[in-house]
């Protein structure tokens, strides 16, 4: 059985192990999904009209039954009605998710293309002036919480120069390319830069530990050029730390960056689980979790793929 196929047989089983901890997790929250929905309307209704609401939303059987239909729902590509939005959950995803997607692409370009030459810069300069600069920015950018930094951009870049838009109505890529980029830079340079702290430092110790090799002497020994030592035979072998830690962040930022999100007024997946939390919306939450969830392991499977890319010597599923 090959590795690829051993993964995606494990897949189903991770899901239905997120889907019990979700579906308990969210009914322990105090509330109900009716009395949330309504609000202070919730008062004026009837014992029979409340009955027959929960039964509309089949919230009046037992757990284990509206665990049943809702899994019955699943296998069959129906992830339930929003009592939110008054529409099939995956329906609500798939509106929200084109702009996680895209805020998530942009965060990871800015964050790699910054850290990455910054990492690989102060790898080659150890110990020296501007290795010292760039691992204290890396250390600010660490610390520093990632709302902070976007309260910050907003007021220098946009309160201050008027240079991008703060936030506003989301214009979508396919009606306004350039309006979409405008509106998106500010949150993608807000997720980006907390990352590029973390890519900055992986590289520079993963190259710091590639540049020590034999490998790499004797490149330089056959007379291979700075520029080529360095691109050509460390890179390439400093990248799989790297590779694994955008892994990682790439499927946490595909579940949403809640805070951001929040502070730019963005419509993504983060904002909608978080108000359907607070709305109780059951079949949203359970929904949106293993939605998360499924595109995290897509991407820790792509991870995987990509070492084989990177380094031929390793081996999915055996000895390397």
């Amino acid at each position: 059985m090959t590795y690829l196929l051993r993964r995606l047989i494990t897949f189903p089983l991770v899901m239905l192990g997120v889907s019990v901890l979700v579906f308990v997790a969210i009914r322990l929250v105090p509330g109900d999904s009716i009395t949330a929905m309504l609000g202070t309307e919730a008062g004026l209704l009837t014992p029979q009209q409340k009955q027959a609401l929960a039964a509309y939303f089949g919230l009046d059987q037992s757990w284990l039954v509206q665990y049943g239909r809702w899994l019955l729902g699943v296998l069959s590509a129906d992830l339930g009605l929003s009592v939110t939005y008054g529409k099939p959950v995956l329906d609500v995803i798939l509106q929200r998710f084109p702009l996680t997607l895209e805020l998530a692409c942009l965060s990871m370009v800015i964050a790699i293309g910054i850290g990455l030459p910054l990492g690989v810069f102060a790898a080659t300069r150890r110990e020296r002036g501007s290795d010292l600069a760039v691992r204290i920015f890396a250390m600010i950018g660490q610390s520093t919480p990632s709302f902070v930094i976007g309260l910050m951009i907003i007021y220098v870049l946009s309160a201050g120069f008027g240079i991008l838009p703060a936030m506003g109505q989301f214009i979508p890529f396919s009606e306004d390319p350039l309006g979409n980029i405008g509106q998106l830079i500010l949150p993608a340079l807000t997720l980006g830069l907390s990352f590029t702290a973390s890519v900055t430092r992986i590289s520079r110790s993963a190259m710091l530990d590639v540049l020590s090799d034999d490998y790499v002497r004797t490149a330089r020994s056959k007379g291979a050029t700075r520029r080529r030592v360095i691109w050509r035979h460390a890179l390439p072998n400093a990248l799989i730390p790297v590779v694994t830690l955008s892994g990682v962040e790439f499927g946490y930022l595909l579940g949403g960056a809640v805070l951001v999100e929040q502070i730019f007024a963005l419509p993504g997946l983060g904002r909608m689980v978080l108000d359907a939390i607070l709305q109780r919306d059951y079949a949203l939450v359970q929904g949106s979790v293993l939605f998360v969830a499924l595109n995290f392991m897509i991407v820790n499977l792509l991870v995987d793929l990509a070492y084989v890319m990177l380094d031929p010597r390793i081996r999915l599923g055996g000895r390397s």
